[in-house]
């Protein structure tokens, strides 16, 4: 019987530990996809953008701005550069 309730102990513990690390891995996940999807939106700006005279510098900033914050962050950027 004390075997028994050690092991619903260490089972509970263990999902326990597994749900309070997946919300993290979420979170990781989500700032990568949006980094990826901010970085390749900055190349396309730049790409596309020269015939328009967009052209937004890729620096640590830029690239900050546009993982962080994925469309709207590069949607910033865009404005930003127009307008100053």
């Amino acid at each position: 019987m004390g075997n028994f309730i050690y092991l619903v102990i260490a089972i509970l513990t263990l999902v326990l530990v597994v749900k309070l690390l997946a919300w993290p891995m979420k979170v990781l996940l989500r700032l990568l996809i949006n980094g990826i999807l901010g970085y390749v939106l900055l190349l396309l700006v730049n790409v596309f953008g020269k015939s328009i005279g967009v052209y937004i510098p890729t620096n640590a900033l830029s690239c900050l701005i546009a993982g962080i914050f994925g469309v709207p962050g590069v949607l910033f950027l865009i404005i930003f550069n127009k307008f100053f």
